[in-house]
């Protein structure tokens, strides 16, 4: 089982535990990247570095669930994770934040087949256990977040019917504001038919669950580190699904993954439907420009 993540009610306590009682913060610098949160290098008078995620005070079960899916991947000892430090909120004048600390990740020079290794990697926490997270059923422990939207996890038996009624039908009735009668007769025709088009895994894959090239970054060691999961147990195919959607992966990343994991029949027929919810999620979280992918992906399956 994954370790618990401990919890404090202020940044100074926090630091004491990370770093001792003399503990304090000689240098803050601002790191950029990221949409919803604001990030910073913090150098301790130690001389030690540790990355700090901040937000507004409520937001602070969005750190939580973070840390929860970092320790989780970090736990089938697969592909790096940053090492979570703990999470806290502080009360401050007014309002106060919520924050997350990790380690600081120096990128090195990605080492020789860096996509291969990363690859084999990837296929063996997709092949890992996931009897601590979803009871071998599919979904996760707990809700968390895609982007900054809620992401539901409710556990069940079948992958088809998660995908459709925790992924799809959430998205598609959030945004339903922005779908004419034409293209709402089509959803529904999808969802109805959406046994037509998946099928059912072997068995459930632990997945990163936001797969995309800005939540790889490359590690100390020159391999590849896994950061910002929305994780849950689901079909291994949704992730490998998810780095094609925003300009893909080299070539030999997915030659490598597909020699050690071969996917099922037929994926290259399913990959738009995953890819699909995330498209949906960015439609909601940014408007009307993601509009005409979703079109014609619904269009794509019912047409």
């Amino acid at each position: 089982m994954f370790n618990e993540t401990p919890v404090y009610t202020s940044l100074a306590q926090a630091l004491t535990s990370i770093a001792g009682n003399d503990a304090s913060i000689s240098g803050t610098e601002r790191v950029s990247g990221g949409d919803i949160n604001k990030s910073y290098s913090l150098t301790l008078s130690s001389g030690r570095k540790i990355f700090m995620k901040a937000n507004e005070k409520d937001n602070a079960p969005f750190f939580a669930a973070e840390a929860l899916g970092i320790s989780a991947i970090a736990s089938t000892s697969t592909v790096s994770t940053p090492a979570i430090l703990c999470t806290g909120t502080e009360k401050g004048e007014q309002v106060g934040y919520s924050f997350l600390f990790m380690d600081f990740i120096e990128s090195a020079a990605p080492a020789t087949n860096y996509w291969e290794i990363f690859a084999e990697e990837l296929a063996s926490m997709h092949k890992a256990s996931v009897k601590d997270f979803s009871n071998k059923k599919f979904g996760f422990i707990q809700n968390n977040f895609i982007g900054s939207r809620k992401q539901i996890n409710t556990p069940s038996d079948s992958w088809i019917e998660f995908f459709r009624d925790r992924r799809l039908v959430p998205q598609f009735k959030d945004a339903d504001h922005y779908f004419d009668d034409g293209l709402k007769n089509k959803i529904t025709k999808l969802l109805d038919h959406l046994d037509e088009f998946l099928i059912e895994p072997e068995s459930p894959s632990l997945l990163h669950g936001d797969l995309w090239a800005g939540n790889v970054m490359c590690g100390p060691d020159g391999k590849a580190c896994l950061i910002d999961p929305a994780v849950y147990s689901g079909h291994a195919e949704a992730d490998i699904a998810m780095t094609e959607l925003f300009g893909g992966f080299p070539a030999e990343f997915y030659e490598t993954y597909k020699s050690v994991s071969p996917l099922q029949n037929g994926y290259e027929e399913r990959r738009d439907i995953y890819n699909l919810y995330h498209l949906l999620n960015h439609l909601n979280m940014f408007g009307a420009n993601y509009l005409n992918p979703v079109r014609s992906i619904v269009s794509e399956y019912t047409d």
